[in-house]
Order: C-alpha cells, then sequence, then structure tokens
C-alpha cells in the first residue's frame, strides 16, 4: 500500500511560508547520546501497540497524531460531552439526536487533536530533539518532512471542516472562531511561562460549543461550566509539563510547572476549587438533578486525591496522574447523563 501525498500546491504559499518562518529548518544534532537515542527509538517502538499492522508508511503520520496516545482526544472530548448531555437534559432532547451529536464531536474531536498535534510538532521541531520524551517524533526525527506534514495538516483541516459543518450555522461559527488559538499555541511556550492558558483556553471550547449543537443557547449555564473545563485542563496540564520540566529549563521552554515549582499542589488546590465552584454553579443554574451533584463531588475526590499522590518530581508517576484524568472527566460525565437518562424516563 502507498500512501497518497498530494503536491504541496494544494497549499496556500502564504501558509506555507507562514510556517517555515516561524521556526527554523530542522536540526537533526541531538543533545543526547547514542545510548539515548537508540532507548528513546526502543520505546516509541514498544508505544506503537497495534498500529504496527498497518503499513510502515503510514505509521508516522498516525504517530503525528498520536493515534497511539489517545489521552488528548478523550481529553478534549469530555467537555463536549459534558455540554451535550447537560444542554439534552436542559432541552428533554430525544435520545436519538444526543446520540448523533455526540457521535459528530467524537470524530471532530479526534480530527482536530491530530491536527493540533501536527501544528504543534512542525512549530515544536527545532526543541524536540532537546526533550527525552519527544525526540522521537515524526518531524525532528526525520521521518516525516516538513512539506509533507503540510499537506497531511491541509487533509485534516479539510475533515476537520466536514465535521464542523454537519452543526448549525451559529454553531459553525463559533467552533471556527477557536482555531486561532489551535494554530497559536505552541508559539506560546517560547515567550510566556504560562502555555497553558492557552492550550486550556481551546481544549474546552467543546464545552461551549455542545450547547449550541444542541440548539440551547444559556450564557449563563455555558460560561461557567467552560470555566471548569478551564481550571481543569489547568491542573492536569501542569501536572503533564511537570514529566519534562528537567528538560524544557534546559531547551528555554517555558510552562507553569517551571513557573509555580514547589508551589505547584498549592495551586492546584486553588484551581480544583475554582473548578468546583464553576461546575457546581453551572449544573445548580441548569436545574442538574442528584446524579450531577454525586458525580461533581466523586469528581472533586479524585481531583483532591490525584494532588495529594502524585509526586511531581517522578515524571512516570506524572504520567500515571496525568491519565488518570481520563476517568476523572467520565465521572463527571456520568453523574449527568444519570440525570439525563432519569428525565427521559420521566423521573425529573
Amino acid at each position: 500500500m502507498q500512501l497518497f501525498i498530494p503536491s504541496t500546491r494544494l497549499l496556500r504559499p502564504a501558509f506555507c511560508w507562514r510556517v517555515s518562518r516561524l521556526a527554523p529548518l530542522v536540526r537533526f544534532q541531538s543533545t543526547f547520546s547514542a545510548e539515548d537515542l537508540a532507548r528513546a527509538k526502543e520505546e516509541r517502538l514498544a508505544g506503537l501497540g497495534y498500529l504496527t499492522k498497518f503499513p510502515p508508511k503510514i505509521i508516522p503520520y498516525m504517530e503525528l497524531m498520536r493515534i497511539e496516545k489517545p489521552i488528548g482526544t478523550k481529553l478534549l472530548l469530555s467537555p463536549c460531552l459534558w455540554a451535550i448531555t447537560m444542554a439534552a437534559y436542559m432541552s428533554s432532547a430525544p435520545l436519538a439526536s444526543t446520540v448523533y451529536m455526540m457521535s459528530v464531536f467524537s470524530v471532530g474531536a479526534f480530527v482536530m487533536r491530530g491536527a493540533g498535534c501536527t501544528i504543534n510538532d512542525l512549530l515544536d521541531r527545532n526543541l524536540d530533539n532537546k526533550v527525552a520524551r519527544t525526540m522521537e517524533r515524526p518531524i525532528t526525527s526525520g521521518r516525516v518532512s516538513v512539506k509533507q506534514a503540510l499537506v497531511f495538516l491541509a487533509a485534516q483541516m479539510g475533515v476537520g471542516l466536514v465535521v464542523l459543518l454537519q452543526l448549525p450555522m451559529d454553531c459553525f461559527l463559533l467552533g471556527a472562531s477557536s482555531l486561532a488559538l489551535v494554530g497559536t499555541y505552541p508559539l506560546f511556550k517560547r515567550v510566556t511561562y504560562y502555555p497553558q492558558v492557552v492550550l486550556s483556553l481551546c481544549f474546552n471550547w467543546g464545552a461551549l460549543l455542545g450547547f449550541p449543537a444542541m440548539g440551547v443557547w444559556n450564557w449563563p449555564v455555558m460560561i461557567p461550566l467552560y470555566l471548569s473545563g478551564f481550571f481543569w485542563c489547568m491542573h492536569y496540564d501542569t501536572i503533564y509539563a511537570h514529566q519534562d520540566k528537567k528538560f524544557d529549563a534546559q531547551a528555554g521552554i517555558k510552562s507553569t510547572a517551571l513557573a509555580w515549582g514547589d508551589k505547584s499542589k498549592t495551586i492546584f488546590h486553588g484551581l480544583t476549587a475554582a473548578q468546583m465552584g464553576c461546575y457546581t454553579l453551572s449544573g445548580y443554574l441548569a436545574g442538574m438533578g442528584p446524579g450531577f451533584y454525586l458525580g461533581a463531588a466523586y469528581g472533586a475526590y479524585r481531583l483532591l486525591r490525584m494532588t495529594q499522590l502524585v509526586d511531581l518530581d517522578d515524571p512516570k508517576s506524572c504520567g500515571f496522574w496525568f491519565r488518570e484524568n481520563i476517568k476523572t472527566g467520565h465521572t463527571f460525565w456520568l453523574g449527568i447523563l444519570v440525570d439525563y437518562s432519569l428525565r427521559l424516563l420521566g423521573y425529573l
């Protein structure tokens, strides 16, 4: 099977010029020893899992989308599911339309998360070879060229546009307004210690988008739910950033992990309080029932437990507790889903 790579003429020249200007050409000099490089390659190959069953020529593109690491897609999808299900509860939407919209958003989360990773790797290609965890990524390791990545990104954005066109026009405009954040997030780690702020703003856009997708416009409910996702993302992505803080400091890559340092856990407690305050306010204004509050209580417990047990100086501990946020996001969603189910059955 041959991978079809269309001509880069399909891309707008101005876009190609901007990307090429935003970061210098890939330099394959590494600050790591041959042993480090061999270990990184071995770990990458071991982590491919079922991707090894695909033709070798397309595997690097699947890695570019992080298909072998679905946690990003699941975290991106969680606020979407919160919003869709809460809007369905508020409007007593039929199950079929709710499931359909969840399916659309699931595809959208998969595609746009992949596009975001491609953008990130394009702009960070001169930084990724300075961090042990990222030096085997497809572009910085030379397995995918910049031109090939640009064409692939154009294809991803085209699929994303098709998904977005399945939504009402006002919802389409709201979704399109997030693209500037998606495209510029990787640049902020060069100029500020708070790139997580930009990531959190765009990563939770689905908490806004899910309501109009279900025909519900209620800003007093939408804004607090969006903010709760924002504070949650600030929390878990800072834990994620603590994995690489040693290499980031050497490479000049900025993050909240470096900005907060030993104060991180104290700030995490503040983020949890802010998240739960906003989340509870959103549910209260939406008229949610007991399932919502039970889910919120258990979700809060999981967040507090994560803050208590994570070892921010141990990359493996950070990685484990970062991944645990998938279950936490599902905990919040299941609480909303219980109330929606009870409403469909006529009990609420």
